[in-house]
């Protein structure tokens, strides 16, 4: 309050500053705010001033470690940063880590939104508390490696009563973890007319859509044609997403629209297509397993490409089209727009490129992790798959590495290039699961294709799956969510609130 009367006694100040000196507030964010409360001020009363955003760190400061994105890669990074070694920094457009392998339960009211989201603040309380670390709900607009600075801008979630605000954060050192963004391959209409299922607000938008047309197709005066396209719910791509998202909607089918949505219930079906096989990383037994269970509990596999994508229907490459009233897309990822702008090396693929120790080789201080990361074909090694399991142990491995560095005193800008890193990283797979609905799952504990190891399919599989992802989940808090909404949705079904 003391600063608002100051400011409207001395309309002509130019800026005022935060608890840290680096970080100056606009003057016109201020009159945003006053304009709530005064008709006196007015833009042209008041001189504006460009926002510098964080200076380089003194020599009396912590290093100044800056990562880019709240993914699995960015977290697990924070998470176990030594913050008195550093000044953590996250710049992301979310405030929250999503844990992906549950999102599928959240479309069908399996699990509650809040239950599959954690705040960075918990993640790293530093955050919230220590005077340096900050985080920034912004996207990165671009990074000057010359001169370790990364251009930000605000987040506005398109509202037209703001404007993004650019600023600028010095680094010494910088983590790009970016992630990915779903493919779309080129083809005409994905964008506009499918909906993703990478982030809560995809969750929560395909909820809102299945609800809406189980209501919508009730009202008298529907024809049959459009009663059918309306409950047709069509998932694209048979990765492990596909096929979870798939399983829970037609277990939710099975066990709550068919009891709950008597007068349409023999009208809701759901289609997966899938250009090869289905699960195709997971052992011949657990696909045919797979691809079993999910035509029992009604799912219809159909192979085929689509090759274009119109509001109410899509085109597969022989000719069939296949009205739907849902359009869910999850045929795998690809680099960013922002990631292939960036002016640093790429490795086979378009990902950022690094070497053995999680470095972008040619710029001094920037490590990348995560999906946007991949080898460089100088290293001889692959290209490793866009897994949580892999970007999380890349977290993992970059935070150990970087308190290494910071203890023998390489935190500064340019202050590590002739230090020992170490051992470089080296990813092992732990295997893979995916639930397919029904109280059945899938466990390939298998290092790879070739290898042999452990499978698993059926209700102890589900067991597995549930009990490892309740142990993933990022802290206790949504542990005890997770399990709660289990046990509610066994005693009470799902609910079917359209909010």
């Amino acid at each position: 309050m003391s600063l608002f009367k100051h400011l409207l006694r001395n309309p002509t100040a130019k800026s005022y500053s935060y608890s840290s000196p680096s970080i100056i507030m606009p003057s016109n964010l201020i009159l945003t705010c006053l304009s709530h409360f005064t008709t006196d001020a007015s833009p042209s009363t008041v001189q504006l001033t460009q926002y510098s955003g964080l200076g380089p760190t003194k020599a009396n400061e912590k290093p100044r470690v800056v990562v880019l994105g709240s993914g699995w890669a960015g977290c697990r990074l924070m998470k176990g940063i030594d913050t008195s070694l550093y000044d953590v920094v996250c710049v992301s457009p979310r405030n929250h880590m999503v844990f992906t392998p549950l999102l599928a339960s959240t479309c069908v009211g399996t699990l509650e939104f809040r239950s599959v989201a954690e705040p960075i603040a918990r993640i790293q309380p530093a955050i919230s508390r220590e005077p340096g670390s900050y985080f920034f709900l912004s996207h990165c607009a671009g990074i000057d490696t010359d001169n370790h600075v990364v251009h930000c801008e605000t987040v506005t979630d398109e509202l037209r009563t703001l404007e993004p605000w650019k600023f600028k954060i010095s680094y010494d050192k910088l983590v790009i973890a970016l992630g990915a963004e779903a493919s779309t391959f080129g083809i005409h209409g994905v964008k506009e007319n499918a909906t993703f299922l990478r982030e809560v607000h995809h969750a929560q938008e395909i909820r809102r859509k299945l609800l809406l047309n189980l209501m919508l197709s009730d009202v008298p005066g529907i024809s049959e044609e459009e009663k059918s396209r309306l409950l047709h719910c069509v998932v694209v791509g048979g990765g492990p997403t596909g096929v979870e998202f798939s399983g829970e909607l037609s277990d939710f089918i099975m066990r709550d629209v068919r009891q709950r949505y008597s007068h349409v219930k023999d009208y809701i079906h759901v289609t997966l297509i899938e250009a090869n096989e289905i699960l195709s990383s997971f052992d011949d037994r657990l696909r045919h397993y797979a691809t079993t269970q999910l035509s029992k509990s009604g799912v219809r596999l159909v192979r085929g490409i689509v090759k274009d994508v119109d509001s109410q229907k899509l085109i597969l490459n022989d000719g069939t089209e296949v009205p739907y009233g849902l359009l869910v897309w999850s045929t795998g990822v690809g680099p960013s727009t922002l990631v292939k702008s960036l002016d640093l090396p790429k490795s086979p693929g378009g990902r950022i490129g690094i070497d053995e120790w999680l470095r972008v080789p040619s710029v001094q201080d920037v490590f990348a992790v995560g999906d946007c990361s991949g080898y460089l074909e100088s290293t001889g090694k692959t290209v490793l798959p866009a897994l949580a399991q892999v970007a999380e142990r890349q977290g993992k491995y970059l935070f150990s590495l970087l308190n290494r560095i910071g203890k023998a005193g390489g935190g500064r800008a340019n202050s590590a290039k002739d230090m020992e890193l170490g051992d470089p990283f080296v990813y092992r797979h732990l295997g893979s699961m995916a639930t397919i609905g029904r109280y059945k799952a899938l466990v390939d504990l298998r290092q790879n294709k070739e290898s042999k190891g452990l499978s698993l399919a059926g209700f102890l599989s589900w067991l597995v799956w549930r009990s490892a992802y309740l142990t993933r989940v990022v802290s206790w808090r949504n542990r005890f969510y997770v399990a709660v909404n289990w046990a509610t949705t066994f005693v009470f079904g799902r609910d079917i609130s359209r909010i």
